[in-house]
């Protein structure tokens, strides 16, 4: 499903992200980034999404060369995607309905059923009552929700997740959580970057550690 094989990452200002970075991650496998802030896990994530490209080496996901995937290419490819990442990259002139909306009106969905989708992914990260309040409103644990219903919204059967729970209180963390491994237990492939000691003691059965920008566990 995901495979990265001799990926390194060096950006204008010499700053090397990745070094020589190999993995396999199988369809249907949740597994945690971890490591020092700084670490390269965010860098590795936004590789898997066609986000940033790698220096050198390749990255397969779903059977696509993320190196050489043609732009107009990528927003087919991120159909199947879920992205959470740190900068929200919510729309602040729409509301959290709208926001959430926007994933299946691109792909073109029927308008009602999407609707129901809306509301059930909204409903699941307790934001139901808050559907027609825009993004600004929202604390920052508020928008880090609006962003999980909005990645899972489509169903995705990659999602990408970089610190999800890291502005949540523990209750909220762990529906998150939760919500995460529901997912995958219907074949889902989940990757997630955490600091959060509590959610891989309790879910993480597979972790990849990243120091400095290589894999080391």
């Amino acid at each position: 499903m995901i495979k990265l094989s001799q990926v390194n990452k060096r950006y204008p200002d010499g700053h090397q992200a990745l070094h020589q970075v190999s993995l396999d991650i199988a369809a249907g496998e949740m597994v945690f980034l971890t490591g020092h802030s700084g670490a390269g896990k965010s860098t590795l994530l936004k590789m898997m999404a066609a986000i940033e490209r790698p220096t050198s080496g390749s990255v397969l996901v779903a059977g696509q060369n993320m190196a050489s995937l043609k732009p107009v290419a990528i927003p087919f490819l991120r159909r199947n995607l879920g992205l959470i990442f740190q900068d929200h990259k919510l729309l602040f002139d729409r509301s959290v309905f709208d926001n959430v909306m926007l994933p299946l009106s691109i792909i073109g969905y029927p308008p009602k059923e999407a609707a129901k989708r809306v509301r059930a992914a909204l409903d699941k990260v307790g934001l139901l009552d808050r559907e027609k309040a825009l993004p600004i409103t929202l604390s920052g644990g508020e928008q880090q929700r609006l962003c999980i219903a909005r990645a899972v919204v489509n169903r995705p059967s990659i999602l990408l997740a970089d610190e999800p729970t890291g502005h949540l209180d523990a209750e909220y963390a762990e529906e998150i959580m939760q919500l995460f491994k529901a997912f995958n237990q219907v074949g889902s492939t989940v990757v997630i970057s955490t600091h959060d000691e509590a959610i891989l003691t309790r879910y993480g059965n597979r972790r990849l550690h990243l120091d400095k920008g290589r894999l080391v566990a």
